[in-house]
């Protein structure tokens, strides 16, 4: 997962070795001695996350995180404090500046790059729902999106997840109910619908537990609809420190070390429910100036207005940046019997179930439209071709392997679909190159059998051909 990193540091030795190492993961990496010319950079590299020292010269790193949060372009960009000073109290005034974690020196690698590839996936997901909307005033929306800066942190619907008697009552008496509305539930096999049916705004689990394994629900709660976004904290001990990298890894957004510091908890858990009300009133900004003009009024995509439009952004911001950019088109073989054979009725119903299962299939950020007919595009930011091949093949898949259910007439009528894929190259100009590309290979799929992945790159060739 590649991301833009700037370091500010005033230490030379520290810039060096942070540099070193982000660069042996494969990060790209600018840096910055002082808060001014940290700043300036910002202006300057648009990077990905900050890395923020916080004891320097004129400028403390605190200064500069809360000019950062401060600046509307910059509020979602994550800010990492790494710094000597080890209090509670020293975290806390980072976390309250607008820090989204704070590391203390010496950093240990894997407890570095873990949170850094955490935030990089958090900062993709904003930068796409900041995308949507710049998209939505380009065609003429007049809503404007909200800021992190106005967002309140209190109020929360908060759950724990603990067997811990003492540790409930703990977290009770440091979250207060005058600001945050608590519940506690134990492990059991029907924790993800509990949470639903709370509504909750944050989830708090406890690692140790004996009946359960708190990682565990969190996977489980990654992989439910339902809960796949909701702010996930998890409570471990410094012996944990494994199982706590484990939890970023499967996408945890946060973690704290027992005992607990009531402060440090408080700060922490602000900051989560601040970002996921930005994240909610972003989207629900977004829906609310595109539903009616933008989307496909039969499958609830996106239509080809919309993606014309936000293709062309999608492709400018992956050029610019030198990141993967692949697009999926997709067409219902024989849709054309199906009308015939069973009315329109039936057709409007396969488009729609289609529709459900290609968007099940893909993730949050990846945008769906329908170009017309029965013919899908599919983009998917940050994706090499040969990822990308490989969703296109579970689409294929879950498309073929179960029969579509119709209701005029009451049929299970079987459906497959041919997909050609095209990706950005170097040298691309234009975005439609891209489109073609895709276009061309969905051609080849359906002259050379159907219900199969092409996927073609420039100058014509056709490296890997996936039969269903």
């Amino acid at each position: 997962m590649s991301a833009r990193i700037l370091v500010v540091d005033d230490a030379p030795v520290n810039l060096r070795l942070l540099h070193a190492k982000l660069t042996a993961e494969y990060f790209d990496v600018v840096t910055a001695e002082d808060g001014p010319k940290a700043l300036a950079a910002m202006e300057r590299e648009a990077p990905d996350i900050v890395l923020l020292d916080v004891m320097m010269p004129g400028m403390t790193g605190f200064e500069v995180c809360r000019r950062i949060k401060a600046d509307p372009r910059w509020t979602h960009i994550p800010v990492v404090m790494v710094t000597a000073l080890d209090l509670p109290e020293d975290r806390v005034e980072g976390l309250e500046s607008g820090a989204d974690e704070f590391l203390t020196k010496p950093v240990d690698d894997l407890a570095l790059f873990a949170r850094v590839r955490s935030l990089v996936r958090l900062k993709r997901l904003m930068d796409e729902w900041c995308m949507r909307h710049e998209t939505s005033l380009r065609l003429g929306s007049t809503q404007q999106g909200p800021t992190l800066a106005e967002e309140r942190g209190d109020g929360a619907r908060v759950v724990m997840v603990t067997e811990d008697e003492r540790l409930r009552q703990r977290t009770l008496s440091v979250l207060p109910r005058d600001e945050h509305e608590m519940f506690a539930l134990p492990p059991g096999p029907k924790i993800i619908e509990e949470l639903v049916a709370l509504r909750a705004d944050l989830v708090i689990v406890d690692l140790d537990m004996k009946t359960a394994d708190g990682l565990r629900i969190a996977s489980q709660m990654r992989s439910h609809d339902a809960t796949r976004h909701l702010p996930l904290l998890i409570l471990g001990r410094l012996t944990d420190k494994a199982r706590l990298l484990k939890g970023l890894e499967l996408g945890v957004n946060d973690y704290l070390m027992k005992p607990l510091d009531g402060n440090e908890l408080r700060a922490r858990v602000r900051t989560q429910v601040r970002r996921r009300r930005f994240q909610l009133r972003m989207q629900a900004t977004h829906e609310a100036s595109l539903a009616m003009a933008l989307t496909d009024g039969l499958t609830g995509l996106y239509n080809r207005h919309y993606f014309n439009s936000h293709f062309d952004g999608l492709f400018k911001h992956a050029r610019e940046h030198g990141r993967p950019l692949s697009v999926l088109m997709l067409d219902v073989d024989r849709f054309k019997s199906v009308n015939d054979t069973y009315g329109h009725a039936a057709g409007d119903q396969v488009l729609k179930e289609l529709a459900a299962r290609i968007v099940k299939g893909v993730r949050s950020f990846d945008m769906v439209a329908r170009m017309g007919g029965e013919e899908l595009v599919i983009v998917m930011p940050e994706t090499r071709l040969v990822d990308a091949h490989r969703a296109a093949e579970r689409l294929r898949r879950a498309v073929a392997d179960q029969p579509f259910s119709i209701n005029t007439p009451a049929i299970d009528l079987p459906v497959t679909v041919s997909i050609g894929l095209g990706g950005l190259e170097v040298g691309d100009d234009a975005a439609d190159l891209i489109v073609r590309r895709a276009d061309e290979a969905l051609y080849e799929a359906k002259r050379t059998g159907r219900d199969r992945v092409v996927l073609r790159e420039a100058a014509g060739r056709t490296p890997a051909v996936a039969v269903g």
